[in-house]
């Protein structure tokens, strides 16, 4: 079973629109499990540095919350400017993951779909894909990519490779935890039928567990798997 997990999201919320119900299930069955968000989530909404600070603020205690109703053992926040993380070189954002790894030891890793919309999803990804490199005696046996509502169905067809689940974990009896993980973000998310509107998440969980023969389920897609 696997033992240790850390996420990588770029933006708090994330975490529990990607994979909430499976950390939920993997924290009940006994897996440790670490969430690093790397980018701050605020401040490309405001140019005032106090309403910077509140806004900042209020995002992590609302992870905090969030993550403590699935299960979470520990969060870290990085820095990293919201939705420009392409003007960091993919070098630092790579260093900041290795870091992280080297210091949770996972045996299991999850992050973003490389072809999402959003750029600092995309750059989370390519930074988790070269600090997971196959090497000797890295602790990454599992690598998983999870979709994240409104940025990955989002991406127009041709412009990036398009996000095709090949792992599915059934969510059907932690799906409530789910959903009061999500409420912890009330503040981010909108009106159906807006993808990422309470409905939007429900019916996208009973989609995917619909094209797995159960109730609810999340996807994934593996990029590489050691047994």
């Amino acid at each position: 079973m696997t033992k240790s997990i850390l996420i990588f999201a770029a933006h708090p919320d994330d975490e529990v629109l990607g994979c909430g119900g499976t950390i939920a299930k993997l924290a009940d069955k006994g897996a440790t499990i670490h969430v690093a968000f790397l980018a701050d989530g605020v401040y490309s909404r405001s140019g005032e540095q106090t309403i910077q600070q509140e806004e900042l603020q209020i995002r992590r205690a609302a992870a905090q919350k969030a993550c403590n109703i699935l299960g979470v053992k520990s969060l870290s926040f990085g820095d990293f400017p919201d939705n420009r993380m392409d003007t960091i070189a993919l070098l630092d954002i790579t260093k900041a993951v290795e870091s992280l790894i080297a210091e949770h030891q996972p045996d299991t890793v999850l992050t973003h779909h490389s072809g999402d919309l959003n750029i600092d999803h995309r750059r989370m990804h390519n930074a988790v894909a070269t600090a997971c490199r196959p090497q000797q005696g890295h602790p990454v046996k599992t690598l998983l990519s999870f979709e994240v509502s409104s940025s990955t169905e989002w991406q127009l067809t041709g412009s990036a490779p398009p996000f095709t689940p090949n792992w599915f974990v059934d969510i059907s009896t932690t799906l409530n935890r789910k959903m009061a993980a999500l409420e912890a973000y009330a503040a981010e998310l909108r009106d159906w039928p807006h993808p990422r509107s309470r409905q939007g998440v429900e019916h996208l969980a009973h989609w995917r567990g619909a094209t797995v023969g159960v109730d609810a389920a999340e996807a994934f897609i593996l990029g590489r798997q050691l047994a």
